[in-house]
């Protein structure tokens, strides 16, 4: 990642039964385990047996920001619900104890209301409002979880969106964008950034 100048990486977190926070992507583990059954509703001891492709396991959130050792800053998007509490007690004790820092972060999420959560806790993490569509009032809906990002995705993106975020002090980071035809065009809207499969393109 550093010859490729990439910024972040993004991964996806949620809460299992047990509390812990995983480090996974759907919100059923049939796809990319060889279990069955929503993670929210599976305990991480079970979770932990099962294999996510070539004997890998599915890691905690620790377990991945102790192999990243702030090498990269970390956008982390909550799935589901339950889980902003226990990511924030967790960007703490990094903060605290392991020599990270605040800007390391982004916490990011669909789910609005995980992000007003978040907010109880703490002030000092960046916040990334995600959006599907073009919803009326995104930017008011952004600014009341204190959004310092509006992350929308590469089919609705456009001007208007792009100038009113800025206008507001936000900075629009558009997923997910790979085939290159895509990336001109996004890039030429004057986005500050772009999630990618494919970062080599960018």
């Amino acid at each position: 990642y550093f010859t490729l100048h990439i910024d972040f990486i993004k991964i996806d977190v949620q809460k299992c039964a047990g509390g812990e926070i995983v480090v996974i992507h759907d919100m059923k583990l049939d796809r990319t385990t060889d279990g069955r059954g929503y993670v929210a509703e599976t305990s991480f001891p079970e979770i932990r047996k099962l294999n996510a492709g070539m004997g890998e396991k599915v890691p905690r959130l620790e377990e991945v920001l102790d192999l990243i050792d702030r090498r990269i800053k970390v956008n982390i998007e909550i799935k589901g619900e339950g889980a902003a509490q226990r990511v924030h007690e967790i960007i703490c004790s990094y903060v605290r104890e392991k020599n990270w820092d605040w800007d390391d972060f982004i916490v990011s999420s669909f789910n609005h209301y995980e992000l007003l959560k978040f907010n109880e806790f703490s002030h000092e993490a960046k916040i990334g409002a995600i959006i599907a569509g073009i919803p009326v009032g995104y930017v008011e809906s952004a600014r009341k979880v204190r959004a310092s990002s509006l992350h929308p995705s590469k089919e609705f993106i456009n001007k208007r969106l792009v100038d009113a975020a800025h206008a507001n002090d936000m900075k629009v980071f558009v997923y997910t964008v790979n085939e290159p035809e895509d990336i001109e065009r996004v890039r030429a809207l004057g986005v500050d950034g772009m999630f990618s499969n494919f970062p080599d393109r960018l």
